[in-house]
């Protein structure tokens, strides 16, 4: 197949433009003259290939504006002087000798940086005219296109049929020429949430191992009888003095005033999973693929307030949230530890204590010892300036507040407990600022010249798009959710009810899968899954935005996430109808 030649090409790419991204088709300079383009060679010392000179002959660049016409990613198309002026900064980054003095720009680069551009290749050899790309922080190489009429020829073929170039989609919008990246959304995702409600919790500990033991005791097992003539021989392993356990030193919340019950229902105990551990039973019972990563504690009581330990999957009782449900209407006292920080923080009625008021020490590391679960169970205590502070911490607790804990004296006990589904992040504060540009869209401008409720409508449009090509609308919490926006209707997204659960189930479905891919025990969980609940998730959480925050603030969200390639289209669409 016979590639066009540099004209016929631009011909095509011309014509395109001129009729459906007029703004940036006025962008394209006027041709280079041929004495600029001999003057530029004699400056850099290097015959312009004649793909080159026949695409400058066209023309030379563009013309640097909003609209500017661009070659994908990789910014807009270089002229003459930009061409000089790039191959003197590049020469001067010392390039790599095979591509270096001799590979001139074709493109200004990602942000307009001539470090992250195409380039083409003019020195005489096996590579002469072929069109490369260069990044940062790697070597210059060779793209796919084995010349400047390849990659023409490809961008006038991705214009005239709205095919992929370099990755993205071109498209014609607002008289200006976008580009977009096709996006999929698995339609299926495995749930390991449900695979979790199929498993039986682990009852108890496995069966320790028993070691033959051989003595001379009395009511000891005699050994083998001795066959006459034979001998035996016997190996004794001693064994040195074994370390003395790690204390105990659980993430641990108190709350003056509450049942220990009341406790685990703000913490999102989930109420199937509810039922006495002692610590043994929770840490095996967390670490099982019943929990599918999901937080255990325990609650009990001490001195007249509730405590809950955490004691298997992610941290709770440092965010902000939790501070905020756990100390509602009454006083919080919260102790945690992750590694070498432990933190002693409060919060009363609601409001978590300033910054300053908490109490915190970062010890260093005293151990060369790998790390991880399995030093604690050999004894080994990577941070004991950490094991001080939090002994110290539970000695300020009993002084300042009468509350005499010892994690040690509690774990044997049988206390109720439960897994959790966590409560959802805070969302940013009301008065934050939304981005004045998405994309290509000039948001700020929308905003400030459509009537609000014309403006609802059309983003609650691109909502309800967004949820059906994620498969959030799959629930009927969430399709009630729409339907009662659509007509205009109140919409409830407290964390307790159907709508905040879901979307606190799609939180910790994501977490699950996230960890399950990490920790490489997948089952048939994928990264297509993964995929597809982050999609969800993401939905989920730019629903309740549309719920909760000012109406610029969402539709940024919304308009950022759309999977849709002709968003824009379908926007000035629900404008047009709102």
């Amino acid at each position: 197949m016979s590639i066009p030649a540099v004209e016929e090409s631009w011909a095509r790419i011309d014509a395109w433009l001129a009729r459906h991204a007029p703004l940036t088709h006025a962008t394209l300079r006027p041709p280079a003259p041929q004495a600029g383009i001999e003057d530029a060679e004699r400056t850099l010392g290097v015959t312009f290939h004649p793909d080159l000179v026949a695409s400058l002959r066209r023309h030379d660049g563009v013309e640097l504006d909003d609209s500017a016409a661009q070659l994908s990613y990789y910014g807009p198309l270089c002229g003459v002087a930009d061409i000089v002026r790039n191959t003197d900064f590049l020469r001067g980054m010392a390039e790599d000798a095979e591509h270096g003095e001799d590979a001139l720009p074709i493109t200004l680069g990602i942000g307009r940086r001539p470090s992250d551009g195409l380039f083409i290749a003019c020195r005489p050899g096996p590579r002469y005219g072929q069109v490369g790309r260069r990044f940062d922080e790697d070597m210059p190489s060779f793209a796919h296109w084995p010349s400047l009429r390849h990659v023409l020829a490809g961008l006038a073929d991705a214009l005239e049929g709205g095919l992929p170039f370099l990755d993205r989609i071109p498209l014609a919008v607002a008289g200006k020429l976008l580009w977009e990246e096709e996006r999929t959304v698995p339609t299926d995702a495995v749930s390991p949430l449900a695979q979790a409600a199929a498993l039986a919790e682990p009852e108890s500990d496995p069966p320790a191992l028993q070691r033959p033991v051989f003595t001379n005791f009395a009511g000891s097992a005699p050994p083998p009888p001795r066959q006459e003539g034979t001998q035996r021989l016997f190996f004794v392993r001693t064994y040195g003095p074994r370390p003395a356990p790690l204390p105990d030193q659980p993430d641990v919340a108190f709350a003056a005033g509450l049942t220990p019950a009341e406790m685990l229902r703000r913490l999102g105990a989930i109420p199937a999973t509810v039922r006495p551990r002692d610590r043994r039973q929770a840490q095996r019972a967390a670490e099982s693929a019943w929990a599918a990563h999901r937080p255990l504690v325990r609650a009990g009581e001490v001195d007249g307030w509730a405590y809950a330990t955490l004691e298997g999957g992610a941290a709770q009782f440092a965010r902000q949230e939790v501070l905020r449900a756990l100390s509602a209407g009454t006083r919080v006292a919260v102790l945690t530890r992750h590694g070498p920080e432990v933190v002693l923080t409060f919060a009363e009625d609601g409001v978590p204590c300033p910054q300053e008021d908490t109490r915190r020490v970062m010890s260093p590391r005293k151990s060369n010892t790998a790390g991880g679960p399995e030093a604690r169970r050999l004894g080994v205590d990577l941070w004991p300036g950490s094991t001080a502070a939090y002994t110290r911490f539970l000695a300020v607790l009993r002084q300042d507040f009468g509350i005499a804990y010892d994690p040690d004296e509690e774990g044997p006990e049988e206390l109720t407990s439960a897994l959790l589904l966590p409560l959802l992040d805070d969302l940013p504060a009301s008065e934050c600022a939304f981005p004045a540009q998405i994309g290509n869209l000039d948001l700020a401008g929308l905003v400030e010249r459509t009537p609000p409720q014309r403006l609802r409508a059309a983003v609650g449009a691109q909502l309800s798009r967004l949820a059906s090509q994620t498969r959030l609308d799959i629930y009927p919490e969430v399709a009630e959710a729409l339907d009662r926006i659509h007509r205009g209707l109140p919409v409830d997204c407290d964390q307790d009810g159907p709508l905040g659960l879901r979307m606190r189930t799609l939180a910790a479905e994501v977490h699950a899968t996230r960890e399950l891919l990490q920790h490489g025990d997948t089952g048939p969980v994928s990264h297509e899954d993964l995929t597809a609940w982050v999609a969800r998730d993401d939905a989920a959480h730019a629903l309740r935005e549309f719920l909760r925050l000012p109406l610029p603030v969402a539709a940024a969200t919304i308009l950022q996430q759309r999977v849709s390639l002709h968003w824009h289209d379908e926007l000035a669409a629900g404008l047009d109808s709102a």
